[in-house]
């Protein structure tokens, strides 16, 4: 998904154009890893003083309802990022320290299926493996 794709289903779903909301899909645009609404409040308020954490978090909840962005949960706080591009199913590893992420080809489900007898319906899941990346090891190695 990019800036546009997302502008136009928002339209196509009824919802109006607004210079926030296209600031908020830049930002994630431009970021490789989850925020926070408060990550994205900071940047707005940069241009929009006056805008109040409400209208990010509701903006945020929108841009998931819609599956434009990912919405996780690290340390108690929801973060968000864009939809991943690839319509391929994979998981993703985190990065706890700077929220990148990776993606994970392989799917624990399928390890599951394939050995556990269960009259289980499972209709979705979520697999979400968090750590820290090479990046984040080596500064902390410097820093220690």
């Amino acid at each position: 998904m990019n800036v546009e794709q997302a502008l136009e289903q928002l339209k196509n779903d009824g919802f109006k154009y607004t210079g926030k909301r296209e600031q908020m899909l830049e930002l994630f645009s431009k970021e490789k890893r989850y925020l926070s609404a408060k990550d994205v409040l900071v940047e707005l308020q940069k241009d929009y003083p006056g805008v109040s954490f409400d209208t990010v978090y509701r903006n945020l909840s929108l841009f998931a309802e819609k599956e434009i962005l990912e919405m996780t949960e690290l340390d108690g706080e929801k973060k968000f990022r864009f939809s991943c591009a690839t319509s391929q199913h994979h998981h993703h590893l985190i990065c706890l320290d700077c929220g990148k992420t990776k993606h994970i080809h392989s799917c624990p489900m399928d390890w599951l299926e394939e050995n556990v007898e269960s009259d289980f319906a499972v209709t979705s899941h979520k697999f979400e493996i968090y750590g820290y990346c090479e990046e984040c090891q080596a500064k902390s190695k410097v820093t220690a």
